[in-house]
């Protein structure tokens, strides 16, 4: 009952034509009932009375009833479908937006595959489920009342059968419909299996491709595509087995009310029922039993759309694990950063902490250098800073304040990070950098272009900046990916200004390049640059080595060559001979 309050919200805007679908529906109804009592009056009066005139008169008011049916069925359908793909569209709307909203640590919960399941496949069936409620929904229960209670009015004992069957019909779908919803509950469990093969082949098809794993694929598709299927072939079974017993109480209907009908007319020499009337029993038994099909239908999409109902209410109710404060901080002072008895794990269960007491302060317009074997917490410490995690431990503050009091937006703004894994959107090279400042002007694109040194391969496009980029940007190499992802960072004009790893895939020359221009001309700006290489760091005010989510060792890189072995056999391994991985320099430090 809460889910359904909870969803009821999302019909705002689209009242109308939901208050107005059943209306005219009811009115479809209504009229269609009438139909029967006009053609028994056609029988009686005009085909055994042998007058014409009735038979005119009735018949010009049956086809006015005809039009109205028609009317009144076509308004309903517009309405009901005007009022089924609003309701679809605004939750697919809030969903979105409360992803928006989500932390890293709330994104976690859910798959990317399950998100998608449920901002389409789940929508879609709430969406269907919703027009049926608000037109058979409606249709079905008064197309039942009001043929039984008409039946009732012309023959109380021959209604007798209609009652019969329905109880027999409503047994039937009480465990059909309990059926049907243990096996929806799991059926969308497999579309987000089903959704996950295809994302991740789709997305990395050229490793697909290059590692020759197509049939790997294949198979791997087979597999969640035949459980899918499986499962729904299990709740078409259900469907298979009601359509005919409910044709064989509609069948059974007719001929017990055609023989027992008969009986009375002969035996009652037409005194207790007409043929008329008969005729009109005979219509309503199939409104009857036709409407307890069409309402079998309703509970089937319904207990379909109650599963999908609590995956959209899952996605709508978790509360983002990071919210604003009450009264935020709507500027940030400066590019000043502290770590304050620093600790953090991704889940709570987990006894070892990723980071732990992290102590730093680091001044305004810094460079802060980090390198550390792989899992050593390097990305996570930066991904304090802008919140895109919360500590569980001490705080993390930036311009004098801790970063849980800023506005996220000012926050984020303020910091800017190249993440590990660069993306790019479709779109020219305009488009994607103007994601750091939507406002910006062609030379501010072109200037923060020049700063990341990614001018020296737009000049040579054919069409410069306009040049589109595809999604994901597939149609540049890493390097000039890495350097679009630096320069979108740096329009943002950030206090601080973090890189992780996001040279890698530069050669030194242009990396030494980038780190000049940083230097010269936005000195301001804290730089945190996280790499493998010594060469781009090694020009830093400050160098984190960071191993098992601490701070192994701190200082310039003069003072690390003297203070620190991990450091200096790196150094010389990647200077000299060696292989200058860090995490087979860390593991001999270790022995």
């Amino acid at each position: 009952m809460a889910i359904m309050k909870k969803l009821a919200g999302y019909i705002r805007g689209f009242w109308k034509d939901t208050i107005l679908t059943p209306i005219f529906m009811l009115g479809e109804v209504v009229v269609e009932m009438i139909i029967p009592l006009l053609m028994a009056r056609i029988i009686d009066d005009g085909v055994y009375g042998r007058d014409m005139d009735t038979i005119v008169k009735v018949g010009i008011i049956m086809a006015c009833c005809a039009g109205a049916g028609l009317f009144f069925g076509v308004m309903g359908g517009k309405y009901g479908a005007s009022a089924s793909t609003g309701f679809a569209k605004n939750l697919r709307q809030a969903e979105f937006e409360s992803i928006q909203k989500y932390s890293f640590k709330n994104i976690d919960k859910f798959s990317s595959a399950s998100l998608i399941t449920r901002l389409t496949t789940d929508v879609t069936n709430l969406q269907n489920a919703f027009q049926m409620l608000i037109r058979m929904g409606m249709r079905a229960p008064a197309s039942l009342i009001v043929a039984m209670v008409l039946s009732l009015s012309i023959s109380p004992r021959l209604s007798m059968v209609y009652l019969f069957a329905v109880i027999v019909i409503a047994i039937f779908i009480f465990f059909m419909s309990g059926a049907a919803q243990r096996i929806f509950n799991e059926v969308f469990k497999k579309y987000d299996d089903l959704n996950a093969s295809v994302g991740e082949n789709v997305s990395g098809i050229r490793v697909v491709k290059a590692y020759v794993k197509e049939d790997y694929e294949k198979k791997r598709f087979h597999k969640a595509n035949e459980n899918l299927y499986h499962m729904f072939i299990k709740a078409e079974k259900l469907m298979v087995v009601a359509m005919p017993i409910m044709q064989a109480a509609v069948y059974a209907c007719i001929l017990a009310i055609s023989w027992f009908g008969a009986r009375m007319i002969v035996l009652s020499g037409g005194s207790e029922l007409t043929t008329g009337n008969l005729m009109s029993m005979l219509t309503y038994c199939m409104n009857i039993l036709m409407s307890l099909m069409m309402f079998a239908m309703v509970i089937v999409m319904i207990l379909m759309s109650t599963a999908s109902a609590k995956r959209i209410v899952e996605v709508l109710d978790e509360e983002p694990d990071i919210k604003n404060p009450d009264k935020p901080l709507m500027e940030v002072e400066d590019g000043s950063v502290s770590f304050k008895n620093v600790e953090f794990s991704y889940f709570d269960k987990y006894e070892e902490p990723v980071l732990k007491n992290i102590n730093i302060d680091i001044p305004a317009g810094s460079t802060v250098g980090i390198i550390g074997p792989t899992g050593s917490g390097k990305t996570t410490l930066v991904n304090l800073l802008s919140r895109l995690y919360d500590v569980n431990g001490g705080s993390v503050e930036v311009g004098g304040h801790d970063v849980r009091e800023y506005d996220i937006r000012t926050l984020r703004d303020s910091v800017s990070v190249v993440l590990q894994k660069n993306v790019l959107f479709s779109g020219s090279i305009y488009d994607n950098l103007r994601w750091g400042d939507k406002n910006a002007t062609d030379e501010e694109c072109q200037r923060a272009a020049k700063l990341a040194c990614a001018d020296e391969f737009i000049d040579r496009m054919p069409d410069g900046y306009d040049t589109w980029i595809e999604q994901g940007g597939t149609n540049v190499s890493g390097g000039q990916r890495q350097r679009l992802c630096i320069a979108r960072a740096l329009m943002k004009k950030p206090k601080v200004l973090v890189l992780d790893d996001s040279t890698s895939a530069v050669d030194t020359a242009t990396d030494a390049k980038i780190r000049r221009a940083f230097r010269d001309e936005i000195p301001g700006t804290t730089k945190f640059i996280i790499a493998q290489r010594i060469s781009s760091v090694q020009d830093a005010d400050m160098i984190l080595i960071m191993d098992d989510g601490k701070i192994a060792a701190r200082g310039t890189h003069e003072e690390l060559l003297k203070t620190s072995e991990m450091y200096r056999e790196l150094y010389e391994s990647q200077t000299g001979q060696g292989s200058g991985d860090f995490d087979k320099t860390a593991g001999k430090e270790g022995e």
